[in-house]
């Protein structure tokens, strides 16, 4: 089609759409916003006018509605009644003077009237797999309307609202009139960040908490403890962060610590998954916990290394009992991750005792069957504190006898599809996490190929060319000194585009039937800490998970990536406004730059 009939299409369907008064998007139909706006992730259902309204910071409220079953008691509605009118005028006033709302001329939005539908307002509650995140929003004149059945699909409401505010071309806060009729397309939207390997201040996982609230995300998958540290301070044990974390004080979280990061998440409607990964990657906990780790063997005698968790002795299962005591009463969330992935067989086979309990058991040389035998006992000790419990794939591969509720996490890239049938045909649930690994950019080792060529010469050879050696040659065969560059543009990790990869991927892109389907619950992007902390964490994390964030709660069509990339340019935007130091996706400029340094 040519260019001038692409215009003149574009330019009647524009002028359709405007005297009709609305600008639309819903299910596939080409999503419009105006230059202002962006919301994200996409809604499910959209409609807004040419028609605005302006908001002033002394007249506008944010109140709860006469009829609504929460009132100025529930203070987690409050909490973010203050939150995100900061968000629309603190900014604002920072970068420039907000125009005052003239009261004759403007046409004004005094209120956001926040209504609660059902009886139990779930205030003092915490989110869970079953929460009920739908919500309506209404914007007119002269007062905007949220309704949602409970806090947690108001808490949405409210983030869609801020999204929706803008300044014109005068510096005045302004907005559409707009509806809005939203729900998540998955009930497990999370985020994993992992506090082994690197230690992350608290501030650090707050921030990205926010950051979670401002994409829609509501799990906190937290891989608290790994096989480099265990900077959980527990009450039962307190030797495992003594003995086992970086440093006994400063790289620790205690029991304030943990609280904080609950409430912080559940004020934001997120819930906090934690993560005790077990019989493998275990190391730290056996430096505060004797006779916990099986002892290797260098033939028949002892070779002073340790391998996974012992899982022949009774002292195991009674400190794991003791343990999980404690973790069941300090996270409340109804599901505690039990990890069950990546265990290395080779000290079990060393160990004499190990073999024994293996002949003794009829295992033959099958240890698989031996973890099995672990995980198995494990799963009875937590359902007997009443929790559910997540899984690696491994031990849903294993043949573990697992409760009817386990979700299983879907993580090894080779055969997802496979893996994903398999599942779902044995009837659990199940989350993806197999293509948003976003800690695979390049890791922090590739400086060693660089450090390995040399170039000493002085011509610059520069651009992106897989031959550029045969450049080389033909430069110092003229009998000039050469410069090498190609190989170091250290920039050249992703270039911010990597998030399209991130977007296409879809948990429900295998076959399988609907019923197989409809239990794939949701997933998460995993940010895995080996070469990631406070430094570099949530520019690497940001906006590169929104683009999960989207997958996980947007309607099925929602998949035009150039669409997409028009709105997440804003989105990031908003997140750097918002004191969020996400990357950058395209060269240029925001109106308001990330000045948090």
């Amino acid at each position: 089609m040519h260019a001038q009939t692409l215009l003149s299409c574009g330019l009647l369907l524009f002028l359709v759409t405007v005297s009709n008064g609305w600008l639309f998007s819903h299910f596939g139909k080409k999503y419009q916003e105006t230059d202002d706006v962006s919301l994200w992730p996409l809604p499910q259902k959209y409609q807004t006018t040419t028609t605005t309204f302006k908001l002033g910071a002394s007249s506008f409220q944010i109140v709860h509605a006469k009829d609504s079953s929460a009132g100025p008691s529930c203070s987690l509605l409050q909490n973010a009644f203050r939150r995100y009118f900061n968000y629309i005028f603190d900014n604002v006033k920072k970068h420039r003077a907000n125009r005052d709302v003239d009261q004759e001329s403007d046409l004004q939005l005094t209120e956001l009237q926040v209504q609660i539908t059902s009886p139990d307002s779930e205030c003092d509650g915490y989110p869970s797999l079953k929460t009920d995140e739908s919500y309506r929003l209404s914007v007119d004149q002269p007062t905007a309307v949220l309704k949602a059945s409970n806090v947690w699909g108001a808490l949405r409401g409210l983030e869609t609202f801020s999204q929706l505010v803008y300044e014109d071309n005068n510096g005045a806060v302004t907005i559409n009139k707009t509806d809005v009729s939203d729900f998540p397309r998955f009930a497990y939207r999370g985020i994993l960040l992992d506090t082994s390997r690197h230690f992350l201040p608290l501030k650090v996982i707050l921030a990205n908490l926010e950051a979670m609230a401002i994409n829609k995300f509501n799990v906190f998958h937290w891989h608290i403890v790994d096989d480099h540290s265990f900077p959980f301070f527990s009450r039962t044990f307190p030797d495992l962060s003594q003995r086992g974390a970086y440093h006994p004080y400063t790289h620790v979280y205690t029991p304030a610590d943990v609280k904080m990061v609950i409430e912080f998440a559940r004020l934001r409607g997120i819930r906090v998954i934690a993560e005790f990964d077990t019989p493998g990657h275990t190391q730290s906990w056996g430096k505060g916990q004797a006779n916990l780790l099986t002892p290797c063997y260098s033939g028949s005698t002892p070779s002073g290394t340790f391998g996974p968790v012992n899982p022949i002795l009774n002292s195991t299962y009674d400190f794991m009992t003791s343990f999980f005591k404690e973790i069941s009463e300090v996270f409340p969330d109804a599901y505690i991750h039990l990890g069950g992935d990546e265990v290395d067989f080779s000290c079990w086979k060393s160990n004499p005792d190990i073999q024994k309990f293996m002949v003794e058991q009829g295992f033959g040389q099958d240890y698989s069957k031996l973890e099995s035998y672990y995980i198995q006992r494990l799963l009875d000790i937590v359902k007997a504190t009443n929790k559910g419990y997540l899984v690696w794939q491994e031990v849903f591969d294993n043949g573990v006898k697992l409760k009817a509720d386990t979700v299983v996490e879907v993580w090894m890239n080779n055969k997802v599809d496979q893996e994903l049938q398999n599942v779902t045909k044995a009837g659990f649930s199940t989350i993806l996490s197999a293509p948003w690994y976003l800690d695979y950019i390049s890791y922090g080792q590739d400086w060693q190929k660089y450090y390995k060529l040399n170039a000493d010469t002085q011509v610059h050879v520069w651009k992106e060319n897989p031959d550029y050696k045969h450049e080389m040659a033909k430069i110092t065969a003229a009998g000039f000194h050469t410069l090498l560059s190609t190989p170091w543009y250290l920039n050249r990790i992703s270039y911010g585009q990597d998030w399209q990869g991130v977007y296409k991927a879809d948990p429900q892109s295998f076959n399988g039937t609907a019923e197989q389907k409809k239990l794939v619950i949701g997933g998460e992007a995993c940010l895995w800490g080996e070469y990631v902390d406070a430094t570099n964490l949530t520019p690497r994390l940001w906006p590169r998970a929104s683009a999960v964030a989207e997958r996980l709660w947007s309607d099925e069509s929602v998949k035009d990536v150039e669409s997409a990339y028009t709105r997440l340019v804003k989105h990031r935007c908003r997140m750097l406004r918002r004191g969020i130091p996400a990357e950058p996706l395209f060269v240029g400029f925001c109106p308001y730059e990330y000045d948090g340094l």
